[in-house]
């Protein structure tokens, strides 16, 4: 371990070298947040598919917004679609909310990488609005949070810190995870499309962090040293890092399942080739081409359990979601999904044989942009994975962003459903995004969200 006493300092943003990088070469990512398409109508896509996720026994309901939080987006009133009974509201107002965690005193700490900081919130007395104040600053695009006992776990870019957590206060940092590649690593000089991370504590105590990708296709990041497209494994105590699970473009959503095993929830490639020698919705063999009624469905986003030395096949392999392969408007299946080969970087199959690599669990739409991943016993719907999904940047008609729900039953997860609707107008203009969900400790879900900008409540009946 390194210790970090001195370690504070303005946080420092390279963000030249990235927008040139994704300008060069579009990426389905956590961190782009270009604008749906104006005049895109966000009903179906391609084969057919929704642009969002099962609405069923969703109702349109108020957002209510408290005194003092009325800034836009909330100077307008609006709703969101939730399960009948639901109440949903502006709880607190934190420009640019990322990812969060409950501390043991219970408040919610929210990491804000766009300043540098994290944010802690003290829920007031008789639902007053929290208290706010700084917990961190002037770190280097902080993002995982996590907790193991009175220890947290801080992920910045290029490194996961320790502190002691008492009395509302952080302390004794502590490098516990050091040179981590970001936007400033040398070999990188600034081409990094992903440079926020993720951590977790696992059941065995070890840190698993995600290490997102350098770019939408980046192969060389399989050699790297750390390994980029990763999830990592830091043993108990500290130590060098491993590769746990590789392949996993940018894996932001990092929790651990009901099954003790770490689960991931993945941004997928952008402008995938075709991949069969046939034609795809006119004449001619489509084998090779880039089409976007074809992208917009392909491939799906992955909500995958990783064990040890699993790969998720990025950039080699894609899973592959049609249950007529290739075949246009072929219905769509979401879970347990084999592979195909990348065109673009393994047409002859020497780079990885996809037909090894184990069956993905579960999917989200292509292109949905999942980022924070929670497991939860949710009042009145039981045990299941919660996901904030961010919608995509890309996308015609764009996937709307949401919050996600995955039953547990039997060791399994079951499809996708919208949870929480209603961000995205019928123009395909959006007033938020959510990022991540964690349950309170008063049985309701909190929700970032950093486009508006706010943690909503969002609360069973009862709650």
């Amino acid at each position: 371990m390194t210790d970090m006493t001195a370690r504070h300092r303005p946080a420092r943003f390279v963000l030249a070298g990235i927008a040139a990088l994704l300008l060069l070469v579009p990426a389905c990512s956590a961190e782009a947040g270009g604008p749906p398409a104006a005049n895109a109508a966000p009903g179906t896509g391609a084969n057919g598919a929704p642009t969002s996720a099962t609405t069923a026994g969703l109702v349109p309901t108020p957002v209510t917004v408290g005194p003092g939080m009325g800034d836009a987006p909330f100077d307008t009133a609006r709703s969101v679609q939730v399960p009948s009974g639901w109440t949903a509201s502006v709880w607190a107002r934190v420009p640019s909310a990322r990812l969060e965690a409950w501390a043991p005193d219970g408040s919610l700490l929210v990491s804000v990488p766009e300043n540098g900081s994290v944010t802690r919130l003290v829920p007031g007395a008789n639902g007053a609005p929290p208290a706010q104040s700084t917990l961190l600053s002037g770190l280097t695009q902080p993002h995982g949070l996590a907790f193991d006992g009175s220890t947290l776990y801080v992920a910045e870019s290029d490194q996961v810190s320790s502190y002691a957590y008492a009395g509302g206060r952080a302390t004794s940092p502590k490098v516990v995870v050091p040179n981590l590649p970001d936007a400033k690593s040398p070999d990188l000089r600034g081409a990094y499309a992903h440079a926020l991370k993720t951590v977790v504590v696992g059941p065995d105590k070890s840190l698993y962090v995600s290490v997102g990708s350098t770019a939408n296709i980046s192969p060389q990041d399989r050699d790297a040293d750390p390994q980029r497209a990763s999830i990592l494994r830091v043993p108990p105590g500290g130590g060098t890092p491993e590769a746990f699970a590789r392949g996993v473009r940018n894996g932001t959503g990092l929790a651990v399942g009901p099954d003790g095993r770490v689960w991931t929830a993945v941004n997928n490639r952008d402008n995938i080739r075709y991949p069969y020698h046939q034609p795809y919705g006119g004449d001619g063999d489509a084998y090779g081409q880039v089409m976007p009624q074809y992208v917009n469905d392909h491939p799906p986003e992955e909500l995958a359990a990783l064990t040890p030395g699993r790969d998720l096949g990025w950039p080699f392999c894609n899973p592959e979601p049609d249950t007529q392969p290739g075949a246009p408007l072929s219905p769509l299946k979401k879970a347990d999904l084999d592979y195909t080969r990348d065109v673009e970087t393994n047409a002859d199959g020497s780079k990885l044989d996809c037909s090894r690599l184990a069956p993905i669990e579960q999917t989200f739409g292509a292109h949905s942009a999942p980022l924070g991943l929670t497991f939860a016993n949710v009042p009145g719907m039981g045990e299941g994975a919660v996901v904030g999904v961010h919608g995509s940047w890309n996308r015609t008609a764009p996937r709307a962003p949401e919050v996600s729900w995955f039953p547990w039953s039997n060791g399994r997860l079951g499809d996708q459903q919208t949870l929480v609707g209603g961000f995205q107008a019928a123009d395909g203009s959006r007033w938020g995004r959510p990022v991540a969900v964690v349950p309170g400790p008063d049985g309701a879900l909190y929700v970032s969200d950093d486009q508006a900008g706010a943690i909503y409540r969002v609360a069973p009946p009862g709650r």
